[in-house]
C-alpha cells in the first residue's frame, strides 16, 4: 500500500466539502412542480451556492434577497445576494434582516417561499428583539463564544433575543407556504438548533436563555433581562398554527460528508472507524482521539491500522490566552502535544466552509514530525495550546490548510490516519 499520507487527509477533507456542496445536493429535493412565482430568502455561508442552484433549476420567476459571509457571494443574476458578518453579527446582518422580514410580510395562501438556511444564519440574519440593540446583541454574542457554551446553547439565547428566529420567521411568512432547504452544521442535526431555526418550532425558553447566561458568568444589560422575563421574548412552540404550513427538508448533513470520505479511504484500501458527531472542548476531544490513536497504534484495538479514524461535530474553546486559532488548530495542537510525535500518525482538522473560527484558514495538519519540528524551532505545544495559538503554531510549520471559503458548511471535519508501525 503505497500513498501520500497528507495528500490523502487533504482529498478525504474535499470530498467531505464536495459531498455537502448545494450544486451535489439541493436540487432532488425541490419541489417536483417549479412553475410559477416563488420569492426566495436565505442565510448561512451556503446561502449564495443554494440560490444559485434556485436559479438554474426553478423554471417559473423568481427573485429574493440572502445573506451570506463577506466573501462567500456568488453571481446570481434573479436573487439579490448580500453580505455580512459572521460570528459576530453586524449592522449589514441587522438591516438585511429587516428587508427579509418586509419581503415575507402580507403573503396570500397561495404564495410560495423558499428559505435556504444553512450554519451562520444566526450571526448573519441578525435582527434585535424589541428594546434591544445590535450593540447589546454584539457583547452576548461574542461573550457566548468566549466562553465554551454549546452551539445549541448559544442559539437557545440568540433565538429569544431576536425578532427572526426561533420560528418567527415561519409566522411573519403566514399564510404563505414556506419550503425550507437546510445545509446541517450542528451535532444532531436538530432543526431547531441549525442557525437558530427561523422557520421551525422552538421547544426552549427564555427562562433557559437565562439560565445559560448565568451559567457561564456573562453580564448583561438590564434592557436584556427585562425582555426576557418579558412573555413576549418567548418563541414560536411546535405546534402553533402558524408553522403548519412550512415545511423542513435537510439536504446535506454531517454524517453524509463522513460517509463520503469513508467511501474514499476505504476506496484506497484503508478501513474506516467512524466516531460521529462530538461536542466538547477542542483539547478535550483531542485527547480522547489521542487515545484512540494510541491504542490502534500499539494493540490494534479496535481497529487494526493502517485504517482511518473520522469525525465530526463541533467543539468548543474557552478562549483563556491572547493566540490566533479557532477549534480545529486548538484541537489539532491538542492532539500533537499528546501524541508527541508517535509514529505513523497523521491528522487533519478543518472546518468545512474553509475558515477556521475567524482566521484565513480552514485548519491545520500533523504529521509525526510536526511536534519535533516545532521543537527545534523553539515552539511548546503545551504553551501555545495555554495561549490558544494553534495557528501560530502550525503556521510556524507550514502545516496550515487554507481553501477559501467553500460556500457550504457542514461544521467540523476530522481524519487521523494511522500507519503500522514499521511505516
Amino acid at each position: 500500500m503505497t500513498f501520500d499520507p497528507q495528500r490523502l487527509l487533504r482529498d478525504l477533507f474535499a470530498t467531505a466539502i464536495a459531498a455537502a456542496h448545494p450544486r451535489q445536493v439541493l436540487a432532488d429535493h425541490l419541489p417536483a412542480d417549479r412553475s410559477g412565482r416563488v420569492i426566495v430568502i436565505g442565510a448561512g455561508k451556503a446561502a449564495a451556492a443554494m440560490a444559485e442552484v434556485i436559479e438554474q433549476e426553478w423554471q417559473g420567476e423568481v427573485s429574493g434577497l440572502v445573506v451570506t459571509r463577506y466573501e462567500h457571494g456568488a453571481d446570481c443574476r434573479k436573487i439579490e445576494v448580500v453580505e455580512a458578518a459572521h460570528p459576530v453579527p453586524d449592522d449589514a446582518g441587522e438591516r438585511v434582516a429587516r428587508r427579509v422580514l418586509e419581503l415575507v410580510s402580507n403573503l396570500a395562501e397561495d404564495d410560495r417561499v423558499i428559505f435556504l438556511l444553512s450554519g451562520g444564519g444566526s450571526s448573519l440574519l441578525a435582527l434585535p428583539a424589541e428594546g434591544i440593540s445590535l450593540q447589546d446583541k454584539q457583547a452576548i454574542n461574542k461573550a457566548l463564544l468566549k466562553s465554551g457554551a454549546t452551539i445549541g446553547e448559544m442559539n437557545c439565547v440568540r433565538k429569544h433575543l431576536s425578532a427572526i428566529k426561533g420560528g418567527r420567521l415561519a409566522k411573519a411568512c403566514w399564510p404563505a407556504t414556506v419550503y425550507t432547504y437546510a445545509i446541517s452544521d450542528v451535532p444532531g442535526d436538530e432543526a431547531t438548533v441549525i442557525a437558530s431555526g427561523p422557520t421551525v418550532g422552538d421547544p426552549t425558553t427564555s427562562t433557559e436563555a437565562l439560565a445559560i447566561l448565568a451559567r457561564y458568568a456573562i453580564d448583561i444589560p438590564a434592557n436584556v433581562r427585562a425582555w426576557l422575563q418579558d412573555p413576549r421574548s418567548e418563541t414560536v412552540k411546535p405546534g402553533d398554527p402558524v408553522l403548519a404550513r412550512s415545511h423542513f427538508q435537510l439536504i446535506a448533513t454531517p454524517q453524509q460528508s463522513l460517509d463520503a470520505a469513508a467511501a474514499k479511504a476505504e476506496a484506497a484500501g484503508l478501513p474506516v472507524l467512524i466516531l460521529g458527531d462530538l461536542e466538547g472542548e477542542s483539547r478535550d476531544v483531542a485527547k480522547v482521539h489521542a487515545g484512540i490513536a494510541r491504542q490502534v497504534q500499539l494493540h490494534g484495538q479496535p481497529i487494526k491500522p493502517p485504517c482511518v479514524i473520522l469525525s465530526g461535530g463541533e467543539t468548543t474553546v474557552t478562549v483563556r490566552g491572547n493566540g490566533r486559532g479557532g477549534r480545529n488548530a486548538e484541537f489539532l495542537l491538542s492532539l500533537t502535544e499528546s501524541l508527541k510525535g508517535l509514529p505513523g500518525v497523521y491528522a487533519l482538522a478543518g472546518d468545512t466552509d474553509g475558515i477556521d473560527g475567524s482566521e484565513d484558514n480552514a485548519g491545520a495538519i500533523m504529521t509525526p514530525y510536526s511536534y519535533a519540528r516545532a521543537g527545534i524551532k523553539g515552539l511548546s505545544a503545551r504553551d501555545e495550546l495555554d495561549n490558544n495559538n494553534g495557528y501560530g503554531y502550525f503556521a510556524a510549520l507550514d502545516e496550515l490548510i487554507v481553501t477559501g471559503p467553500t460556500r457550504t458548511n457542514v461544521n467540523d471535519f476530522r481524519a487521523i490516519l494511522i500507519l503500522e508501525n514499521d511505516q
